[in-house]
């Protein structure tokens, strides 16, 4: 299984022409967005229109530029291929990604741990791809001049519940960064993007 992940393009028109390009190619089977493909909703459906073009399935994730857009599901109606998984979940093969979007400052977050409580219910001893907006505390892609910025609950979820592969974003100074929580792997895409191969 091969899929494209990428987020905090904003309104970078030249990021986005180079992701649909990789996209488009056909080893790439769907797409995982996490985020922030807009100027606080500027240029969302745009971007959507260019996602769309590409003729495969889009899961999104919304980040801290378009989770307060009252008129997300709405807009997301125009464009069949794209799915929002925010605080939700889909399954590909034998993998379930976990999706969890917005924020990106908080180093808590109630809601969060809310719905970690379910999944680790639901999905313990599965195959997981835990997908956020924001990264988990204490690795190289939340470290900001020296500082770890991240969210803690994150990291307690990932540490207990182990899943294969995290993808987050949101800082754009630690784009294109990769690291691990134990034996799972922490993926940063960037503008730029990354192709991911699950086995």
């Amino acid at each position: 299984m091969k899929f494209l992940t990428f987020g905090d393009a904003h309104q970078d028109t030249a990021a986005f022409q180079a992701i649909v390009a990789r996209a488009a190619k056909k080893d790439v089977e769907f797409l995982i967005v996490i985020g922030d493909i807009s100027n606080f909703g500027r240029g969302l459906r745009e971007n959507f229109k260019r996602l769309q073009s590409i003729g495969k399935k889009v899961f999104f994730i919304p980040g801290n530029h378009e989770e307060s857009l009252g008129n997300l599901s709405e807009l997301l109606k125009e464009f069949p291929n794209i799915v929002n998984f925010d605080r939700g979940e889909f399954q590909q093969g034998e993998y379930v990604f976990l999706g969890y979007g917005g924020g990106g400052f908080a180093m808590k977050d109630p809601e969060f741990r809310k719905i970690a409580r379910r999944w680790y219910g639901h999905h313990q001893g599965q195959k997981l791809v835990l997908v956020t907006h924001g990264p988990p505390y204490g690795t190289k892609i939340d470290l900001l001049k020296e500082r770890h910025v991240g969210n803690i609950d994150y990291r307690a979820f990932i540490e207990r519940i182990k899943p294969h592969v995290v993808i987050c974003g949101h800082l754009h100074e630690t784009a294109g960064v990769l690291d691990k929580i134990g034996r799972t792997k922490l993926i940063h895409p960037g503008w730029e993007g990354m192709v991911v191969e699950l086995k």
